[in-house]
């Protein structure tokens, strides 16, 4: 175990936000569990189970499933409208309640292509005026100004905007695009330059973390809202399902080539070598930096990650 891990539990003693036990629910007057799900491609490994045989149907008998964006996930849980959710990190900080289900992530120790800052390249990181910026994603929003304050343009606003790459640069000098709006904008890269003649950078914003910090850019995890004891086996349903996914890639591809205008090769990479799935030491390691980091820019409040059964 890594010297951040044990200093990790040993926050988590006396952390008044302890997440307690990671493999129970809160107790519902439903008759299934009512899950909050991105949908974007990214999570697609970890809904193999509840999406395909043999395992959807006796699921669905347990889970509901509702797709929506990552803020909207958020927002479903701390209403009351989920009961578990695939859930922007930065939600544990703002929803005390919310417990980590163990096992399962969203996260990128490198280039991850779907989170993008596209800024004119005639204007530098730290001269730009504003940011047009999709707002499904929070925490990817709180990725970017922690790095804002690294490139020296701590006050830029960033101004709520369709996932339009063209009209968000319309309104402001820069855009950020989140999930599969960003892989659209790079497979489009080339033809907006032949038709628009208009020179962009693209910042690829989990590459700009890792350069920065040397962490993984955690972006969601599974999470529940806790009061009370329920079936143990919820937790080894979500890393079963993830499991099965990353053993099914093949078939991932060929079904989300059909639905997106993106070539199989760049699906392929996306969810084999972009994107991380398991929660493992060094994106909790990742987790606890993104936390620190924005607490003491007062971009979050203040959040002691709890490690204790996070690990499986």
């Amino acid at each position: 175990m890594s010297p951040g891990i044990q200093a990790l539990n040993l926050a988590h003693k006396s952390s008044s936000s302890a997440l307690g036990s990671l493999k129970t629910v809160t107790s519902v007057p439903h008759s299934r569990l009512r899950v909050a799900a991105i949908n974007f491609l990214n999570p697609a490994p970890l809904m193999w189970d509840f999406e395909h045989p043999p395992l959807s149907a006796s699921l669905a008998a347990r889970y509901q499933i509702e797709r929506m964006s990552p803020s909207d996930c958020a927002a479903a849980l701390a209403s009351g409208r989920a009961d578990i959710g695939l859930v922007p990190i930065a939600a544990l900080a703002t929803n005390p309640d919310l417990r980590i289900l163990p096992g399962c992530t969203i996260a990128s120790k490198g280039r991850v292509r779907s989170l993008l800052l596209v800024r004119r390249a005639s204007q530098p990181l730290a001269a730009l005026r504003s940011v047009a910026a999709d707002i499904a994603s929070r925490t990817t929003l709180a990725y970017a100004r922690i790095l804002f304050y690294k490139w020296g343009n701590p006050a830029i606003p960033f101004l709520p905007a369709a996932a339009d790459l063209d009209s968000m640069l319309q309104k402001a000098d820069a855009a950020i695009l989140i999930g599969d709006p960003a892989l659209f904008a790079l497979e489009e890269r080339e033809n907006r330059i032949e038709r628009s003649g208009e020179e962009l950078a693209y910042h690829d914003l989990a590459g700009e973390w890792h350069t920065l910090t040397g962490l993984p850019f955690v972006s969601a995890v599974w999470g529940a809202v806790c009061d009370g004891p329920l079936d143990e086996g919820i937790a080894s349903d979500f890393i079963q399902s993830r499991d099965h996914g990353l053993q099914n890639i093949d078939a991932l591809v060929a079904e989300w080539s059909a639905r997106l205008p993106i070539p199989e090769q760049t699906i392929r990479a996306y969810l084999t070598t972009n994107i991380h799935y398991v929660l493992d030491e060094e994106c909790i390691e990742g987790m606890s930096g993104f936390f620190r980091m924005a607490a003491e820019l007062g971009i979050l409040p203040e959040y002691r990650l709890a490690v204790a059964g996070l690990l499986t």
